[in-house]
């Protein structure tokens, strides 16, 4: 276990307004992250990069203690998962690197475009993912020359406003203006309404569960939505089984299957199911056979309205097995059960670690059932086949923002890979997977004749 570098219980302790960021009232808040954008509109590209830069490296002292607050607070997830997230936002986050592109007209008579702020975003971040999400949208935006105003869960508001103190204090110390990023000391449904009203918050972005994205929708604002996902992953005949099976475990499992890219049920053709499950339990999965088990598993996790029991999101497998009275190793990843398309495991975004097994006669079957499952939530999807024919099949009937072959979900988002990182991945609205470029205007400026010297 690594040494936090700071008394968990000494955080956050907030006396005044305006505290590093942190205010008593979601309208003050607003009205100093609109003071704070008139000042930083100033600055030019470089010296928005030193301010991100800025607080970047400080952030990277604090991983450890922001992804243990973060546990200790939410009661979700895995405390070292939490630490490559929040890696995963500090340094896969393009900032301004992501604005040079710059399309032009003519010679002598002709336009060229700049990308300019919004100004005042509104941001709505979730307690599955809170810290990383206010890093990587916190880079995002100011890159793109804007300010942020957070509403965070209120489940890791203690985590989020350490977060953008933290923040705030950076870029002070690197001569950048106060309250560049800001947020509430007690989030909730009135605050957040203030903030989707306010006449000075120009832009929405709504990373969160479908409730919230529909909310702020209704804003009337431009809104950047994203919601929740569904992912499946299917397994052809052609796919390496044995690395299928890692693959998916490493995934689902990953922060107890809190990102909504994780794997969430898994559609493989008849023939290679069993081979599929003996190494799906050879990388500490454990699948249950018992009926009856299953039964009291789902009288568990889905309550008799047909909602889920919040209780058990992002907790470990085995703590969800002593629930039911079912004693397992604590080293099991996931648990697993062979069930059909219908079973409430599969048409549920349960995030946890808890993976429905569907079998398919053949790879049209396994498209069609992986298309239903994933509700035209347009987030993400995952598949494992050698088959280029069965790959394009698929991408071509799933409209997902990622898709991912032949590796874990969280390749998606750039974890084991080059890619670029968000956790803002906004399918309901289009944007895809956010960058800086999400959060600026394009500006059409038009000359005629030479520009004076």
């Amino acid at each position: 276990m690594m040494i936090i570098k700071r008394p968990l219980e000494s955080v956050v302790v907030i006396d005044r307004q305006g505290d590093m960021g942190v205010f008593d009232t979601m309208n003050d808040a607003i009205e100093s992250a609109h003071i704070a954008q008139k000042e930083y509109s100033k600055y030019n590209i470089s010296k928005r990069e030193e301010i991100i830069e800025s607080f970047k490296n400080e952030l990277r002292n604090h991983i450890e203690e922001l992804s243990m607050m973060t546990y200790n607070e939410t009661g979700m997830g895995r405390y070292e998962d939490k630490i490559l997230k929040n890696k995963l936002a500090l340094d896969k986050t393009p900032g301004v690197e992501d604005l040079n592109i710059i399309d032009s007209e003519g010679n002598n008579n002709g336009s060229f475009y700049e990308l300019a702020p919004f100004g005042v975003i509104g941001a709505i971040a979730p307690s599955t993912n809170p810290t990383e999400t206010i890093i990587n949208n916190s880079i995002s935006m100011l890159a793109s020359g804007n300010t942020v105003v957070f509403s965070p869960h209120p489940g890791a508001k203690k985590v989020s406003a350490y977060t953008v103190q933290l923040i705030n204090s950076a870029i002070i110390k690197a001569g950048g203006p106060k309250n560049l990023v800001v947020t509430i000391k007690e989030p909730s449904t009135n605050n957040t309404n203030i903030m989707l009203k306010h006449e000075k918050v120009i832009m929405i972005c709504a990373t969160g569960g479908q409730n919230i994205v529909k909310i702020a929708l209704s804003s009337g604002k431009k809104t950047i939505g994203a919601g929740a996902g569904n992912p499946p992953v299917i397994v052809d005949e052609t796919a390496d089984i044995e690395k299928a099976a890692k693959d998916i475990i490493d995934g689902c499992s990953f922060d107890n299957n809190l990102p909504c890219i994780a794997e969430k049920e898994i559609i493989v053709i008849n023939k290679v199911a069993n081979d599929l499950k003996k190494h799906m339990s050879k990388n500490l999965a454990l699948e249950i056979k018992d009926k009856e088990i299953l039964q009291r598993l789902e009288r568990l996790l889905i309550t008799k309205n047909g909602t889920l029991n919040k209780k058990y999101v992002g907790k470990n497998a085995d703590y969800i097995m002593n629930s039911v009275g079912v004693k397992i190793d604590s080293n099991v990843k996931v648990i697993f059960a062979e069930v059909d398309k219908n079973h409430p495991f599969a048409q549920k975004e349960l995030m946890m670690p808890i993976l429905p097994l569907i079998r398919v006669l053949n790879i049209d079957e396994a498209i069609k059932v992986a298309v239903e499952l994933e509700h035209g939530n347009k987030h993400t999807a995952i598949m494992h086949s050698r088959s280029s024919e069965n790959l394009n099949k698929f991408t071509q009937a799933i409209d997902t923002t990622i898709f991912v072959k032949n590796a874990p979900s969280y390749a998606g988002i750039g974890y084991g890979t080059k890619c670029t990182s968000t956790f803002t991945i906004a399918g309901p609205t289009g944007e895809g997977l956010t960058t800086a470029k999400t959060f600026a205007r394009k500006k059409k400026c038009v000359y005629v004749d030479s520009i004076a010297n």
